[in-house]
């Protein structure tokens, strides 16, 4: 009965997060018409932003359970990466241009990301710099996407045609947000009713359970926008969302609640994520992600699974 209550909460969430992500497009779409910005900037900036992963991985901190703390982190990062950016590849190529110093800034964040690994416990003082290297990555995204070029001119022209109040698309983005987290909820309560008869690892859970049912709405995210076109809107989730795990949230963890690093961290997902970003970013150097390319990172995940449970 319990198992077949998850697969019903995870189906009316995936519902309920693909029709809200289609909203949220709207609105993010609708406030870069209005303030002239990119919506590749205010993708990443605004539709990145997950305050559910944040909560987790502070609330795992403050209890000492580092595994679902640093997972929120580690985990979350190479599940976007590999499944986000990779299913979402599968159904819908991604096709955009994007500046250079950007992908540069993509494929640098993991490597950055490490500071918080160089002792036995996340230092503070690494947790002060992630923060302060978000903010002025943000800032040089944002600033760099406003002369940058990431649509044909017909689609912008498409674009303008469909442009909404600001007032009306801040409430679709904010309602989009809210409703994709609800949705996202619903899938995590049915993945986790699904997988609760099974005894899993905690770091396995840390690093690959809970990060995969916290972000399977990333998977709608990532998939949506390059359905309707917008490729824009979706890289500019996925290199904002890296950017809030790994130096936000990160920093944050670390600077607030520091927890204790397990060598296998520092072993396998750190430089597991730094691999499959250095991936992601030669695909989105050739502008495209592509099916093959979407495959091969899906496979990328499934090698990262096994290597957990062999090396557990």
């Amino acid at each position: 009965m319990s198992a077949l209550l998850g697969i019903v909460f995870f189906i009316v969430g995936a519902i309920i997060a693909i029709w809200s992500t289609e909203r949220l497009l709207e609105g993010l779409i609708g406030i870069s018409l209005a303030l002239r910005l990119s919506a590749f900037a205010v993708g990443a900036v605004l539709s990145g932003l997950e305050a559910e992963n944040v909560a987790v991985g502070l609330a795992a901190g403050s209890r000492g359970t580092a595994s679902i703390a640093l997972g929120t982190v580690f985990g979350g990062a190479t599940f976007l990466v590999c499944v986000a950016l990779g299913l979402g590849a599968l159904l819908f190529p991604l096709k955009v241009t994007i500046p250079k110093s950007v992908l540069l800034l993509f494929a640098v964040t993991p490597i950055v990301a490490g500071l918080a690994l160089l002792t036995p416990i996340t230092p503070r003082w690494a947790g002060a710099i992630l923060l302060l290297a978000f903010v002025a990555a943000m800032i040089y995204l944002v600033r760099t996407s406003r002369t940058h070029k990431f649509l044909d001119d017909d689609e912008v022209e498409e674009a303008m045609e469909k442009q909404r109040p600001l007032w009306l698309a801040i409430v679709y983005t904010i309602g989009g947000l809210i409703l994709i987290s609800i949705g996202g909820e619903l899938v995590a309560l049915g993945a986790e009713r699904v997988i609760a008869s099974f005894g899993v690892p905690a770091l396995f859970m840390g690093m690959i359970v809970a990060p995969a049912a916290i972000e399977i709405e990333e998977v709608f995210r990532q998939a949506v926008p390059s359905k309707e076109g917008r490729h824009d809107v979706s890289a500019g989730n996925l290199i904002g969302t890296l950017l809030y795990f790994l130096l936000f949230n990160l920093g944050l963890i670390a600077l607030l609640t520091p927890v204790r690093v397990d060598p296998l961290v520092i072993r396998l997902d750190w430089p597991f994520l730094i691999i499959v970003t250095l991936l992601a970013t030669i695909f989105l150097w050739h502008k495209q992600v592509g099916r093959l390319a979407g495959t091969i990172l899906l496979s990328a995940y499934i090698v990262y699974i096994v290597l957990h449970i062999v090396l557990r």
